[in-house]
Parts: C-alpha cells; structure tokens; sequence
C-alpha cells in the first residue's frame, strides 16, 4: 500500500495587497489568509509567483511569511513558501532561513529559471536543496517560465528523493508526460495541478490537489471541486468545473495577479487593486467581467 501524500486538496498562493502608494498592507494579508482558510482551503502558499515576490524587499517578505504563518497556526494548516532562484547555493541558504522559522512545512521551488541546466544539472540542483536545506520541497515544474522541461523519468527520480513531497504541475497541458507521471506517482508523493483552468480533468485523472491562484476567488467553490472528483461525484464536478475553467480563463485574461487583484478590490477586501512594475493594472473590462462572473454559480443555480 503506498503511503497517501501529505500535501492533498487546494492551496491558494496568496496575492500580496499593497495600498495605493504601493506599501505593502499586512493587514490585508492577514484577513485575506484568514479568509482563505475558512473558506476551505488545506493550505496557504506565500511568496508565489502570484504574490509579486520578485518585487517585494527581504523585509516585505519575512513579514509576508510570518503573517501568513499566524493564519496557518490558527487554522492547523500547512504553510508553503515560494523559493525561485537560478543559483542552488543561495537556494539552500534561503531554505535554512525558512527552516529556522519553524512555521514552514515545504517550499515551493521552481527548476533553476532562465539557466535551464539540463535534467541533470537541475536533479543535481534539487538533490542539493533536499539534502542541504532543511524544509521539504514541492518541485514547481513550469517550463514555460523556467525554461526547463522535464520529462515524467525525471520527475519520478525527483519524486524518490527524501524530502520531496510533490510537485505543482503547470506545464501548459495535459499531456503524457501528465499521463505517465499521474499513472505511477512515487511513494508520498503529492501531484498538485498548477494551470487553473485544467485543473478539474487534472483532478479527475488522479491528481491530489491544486496550487490555483484563482482560487484568491471562490476559495470554497475549488476546494469543493478537488473534493468532488476525489469522492467520485463525476457528474457535480464536470458541471462545476466547466464553470471555474471559463471563471479562470476570465481571470488571467491579463497577467497574474492583474485582474484577481482589480476583483479583490471591486468587492472591498484589499485596499488597492495596485500591482509594481513591470506589471500594469488590469484594463476595467477585465475586473467587471471576472466580478460578474464571481457571483456566476450562484446566479445560475436552480431555486431550491
């Protein structure tokens, strides 16, 4: 009998809100994880690539993780942080960082971006983070920004490696490299969806879970989705499914956070719609039409 993965259902890597004057507002970030969290979500994952961490400061971070940590402590959830870096030396120092906080129970780490090392150098770069850094990781396998691919082999020997837990799959699609890695996934070994608007067949075809940035929006609405196909209630979760791959689509219509952002402001629970460069506000008729649709399951559902 293999051992169930520990990292199971819906993560939401939070955005991160800023005031008008672009400072971050952690207060915000603490009802918005709290919300989160009540709302159904197994998890919370910080310092995303959805959360901007590329443009926040060493400070903003620390004070994103701790507070998201707070929420998590509250609520007995698990907290993962995004950790991104082409140099595995400075990985692994951020990694004992985390691991000195005591709050984190995994990282979410992306193949090495921009240096694509091949599948070797980037086994030999996570092999080193498992044995050096002291927090297990979730490999985040997203070739489109990383530039690495990497084939179902490498992800299973990935998968082998004591301390990796799982990987965010967002490869763009559904494929055999998909096929082959939900067929025979390692011991423990959580395969979580990471392209918002497939997630429901990824689900069905076996996968544990979701890393969905949509799901700042709709929180309980996902969560009851992954649940859904997990128990076997094919028909509900087609029907609710096609319905939150057409809500996602709305919400990446623009970059991430762009438009979820403008959403999340529109119904009051950030103080600002306000993302930093080199991201630019999503255009008005992007907001309303993913706020229309927020409210869509609701609007359509028959009269009880």
């Amino acid at each position: 009998m293999k051992p169930e993965p520990n990292f199971t259902g819906l993560y939401v890597p939070l955005v991160t809100p800023f005031t008008d004057e672009l400072r971050l507002a952690p207060d915000a970030v603490a009802r918005l994880a709290d919300e989160t969290l009540s709302s159904g979500a197994s998890g919370l994952v910080a310092l995303g690539t959805t959360a901007e961490s590329a443009t926040l400061t060493a400070e903003e971070k620390r004070t994103v993780v701790r507070v998201c940590a707070a929420a998590c402590r509250a609520h007995g959830a698990p907290l993962v942080v995004g950790v991104g870096t082409g140099d595995t030396a400075a990985a692994v120092a951020s990694l004992r960082e985390l691991a000195a906080t005591g709050d984190v129970a995994a990282a979410l780490v992306p193949a090495p971006p921009f240096v694509r090392p091949g599948e070797a150098g980037t086994l030999a770069h996570f092999t080193a983070l498992a044995e050096d850094g002291g927090v297990p990781l979730i490999v985040y396998d997203i070739p489109y920004r990383s530039g690495q691919t990497l084939s179902a082999e490498a992800l299973a020997t990935l998968g082998r490696l004591p301390g990796v837990v799982g990987v965010k799959h967002a490869t763009g699609a559904i494929d055999a490299t998909t096929v082959e890695l939900l067929g025979s996934p390692p011991p423990g070994f959580a395969v979580l969806g990471g392209d918002d608007i497939v997630i429901s067949p990824l689900v069905a075809a076996g996968a544990h879970g979701g890393i969905l940035a949509s799901a700042n929006l709709r929180t309980a609405d996902y969560a009851e989705l992954i649940s859904l196909w997990r128990r076997g209630a094919a028909a509900p979760a087609r029907e609710l499914g096609a319905d939150l791959a057409r809500f996602s689509a709305a919400l990446f219509a623009e970059p991430n956070p762009t438009v979820i952002k403008g959403v999340l402001h529109a119904q009051g629970r950030i103080p600002s719609p306000a993302v930093r460069l080199p991201l630019l506000p999503a255009a008005p008729a992007a907001v309303r039409r993913a706020t229309l649709l927020t409210d869509s399951r609701a609007l359509h559902a028959s009269p009880a």
